[in-house]
């Protein structure tokens, strides 16, 4: 007789409840905050915060600035460089990058080798204020030089004295610390 046998029922029937959720924890995990997944997954409250935004495009916007500043605006930028903003924001210039609907992975069976996935080059830049919470703000793995950032946000009357690239004020953000995503670069080490 085997020793799960020997148990009490009540005893099995919670083993066998302990070992269905610990299979459906770990078949069945989300992505996680930094998108460790094959393919791009918003956060639900990123779903909600983008929902009408249109992608940002430099050249229209530059060519309807109205029409641009009418509406909010949804882009990926690498942080080139990190200020202190007014009233405690940070002020963030960011190269803007397109994001890869299918993340690079280092295999092909482990979702957990999976990063988001940006294009190599620039195709703009952008300052952004961006109001910064907790570990995004100080400690290791704060926005940073090299750090990826998705905005939110509205294009401003203001551009940069330092370059004239628009100024745009985030209404959400969502971030990757420098190593924690890739570019299109990475193909040669990953896989798609």
């Amino acid at each position: 007789m085997s020793r799960l046998m020997t148990l009490a029922p009540a005893r099995r029937f919670a083993l066998l409840v302990a070992a269905i959720g610990a299979a459906l924890l770990t078949g069945c995990h989300g992505a996680g905050p930094y998108g460790h997944s094959p393919k791009y997954v918003e956060l639900d409250e990123e779903t909600t915060a983008a929902a009408g935004a249109r992608d940002y495009d430099p050249v229209m916007a530059e060519r309807q600035p109205d029409e641009w500043r009418a509406g909010r605006i949804a882009l990926f930028g690498v942080v080139q460089s990190r200020a202190a903003g007014p009233s405690g924001q940070a002020l963030l210039k960011l190269g803007v990058r397109r994001v890869e609907l299918r993340n690079l992975c280092a295999n092909a069976d482990d979702d957990d080798s999976c990063r988001v996935t940006v294009s190599d080059k620039d195709f703009g830049v952008v300052w952004a204020l961006v109001s910064l919470h907790g570990e995004d703000d100080v400690g290791p793995h704060s926005v940073g030089m090299r750090s990826l950032v998705r905005v939110v946000a509205k294009i401003g009357q203001d551009v940069s004295p330092a370059d004239g690239a628009p100024v745009v004020r985030a209404t959400w953000y969502r971030h990757w610390p420098a190593g924690f995503y890739v570019t299109r670069a990475s193909a040669r080490d990953m896989r798609q």
